[in-house]
């Protein structure tokens, strides 16, 4: 097994372990998130469960959705025996992304937090359309590899709500430091990682495809 094998086998098994933990902790063991919603204090806006809610769930759906369809789209088998799936994959997954950045940007003022992480989760917001966008550009301009680089990027951000808690919980839990601090730092230390990260992995294993401009064939990334 190459590293290219093994870290897309290495990410599948992370993605399908957080895919089902959301959605049973989301709609069967805390369906009204009422652990989350404790932590909310001192909101300068109300927050009205009945309309936070629904779009929560939505949120979580389509999150789980864009996670799922990108690991697929990653397959280097499905790209080269499917090819008519993996572009309408690609578009189920764009069209996740946008709706997750929507309600998104609905919840973001309700914020743990407050403003200072209302504006963090802004940015994430922004960060992650613009980069999708790009990626899908470059696939429209036919520039393959600039495409793929581009989608890890924008996949990296699936992971933005694992993050978060999981650093929340290590700053709160093992450190003791107050949990809206800690969330604080999760926010911010997230949005770091996930422009980083892509990167390093990127710059570790060669990439997908054929590189248009040399005709270079390249073994997966993923």
């Amino acid at each position: 097994m190459d590293r290219g094998q093994f870290v897309y086998k290495l990410i599948a098994c992370i993605s399908i372990i957080f895919i089902l933990y959301a959605l049973v902790y989301n709609f069967v063991i805390d369906p009204g998130a009422e652990t989350f919603l404790s932590h909310k204090v001192d909101l300068v806006r109300e927050l009205k469960p009945q309309i936070w809610l629904p779009v929560m769930y939505v949120h979580v759906g389509f999150a789980c959705v864009a996670m799922a369809s990108g690991l697929i789209n990653f397959s280097s088998r499905i790209y080269e025996k499917h090819r008519r799936f993996h572009r309408l994959n690609g578009y189920v997954y764009v069209s996740s992304v946008l709706f997750v950045v929507l309600t998104s940007g609905y919840m973001a003022p309700y914020a743990t937090g407050g403003k200072i992480n209302s504006m963090g989760f802004n940015l994430l917001n922004i960060l992650w359309l613009l980069i999708t966008v790009t990626a899908l550009v470059h696939i429209f301009k036919k520039q393959i590899q600039k495409h793929r680089r581009w989608m890890i990027q924008s996949y990296a951000f699936c992971f933005t709500n694992m993050l978060i808690h999981l650093f929340t919980f290590v700053f709160h839990q093992v450190f003791g430091i107050a949990y809206v601090t800690s969330y604080t730092i999760g926010l911010y230390s997230s949005i770091a990682l996930l422009l980083i990260v892509p990167q390093v992995l990127l710059r570790a294993l060669k990439p997908i495809g054929i590189d248009p401009d040399k005709g270079e064939k390249r073994r997966p990334v993923l």
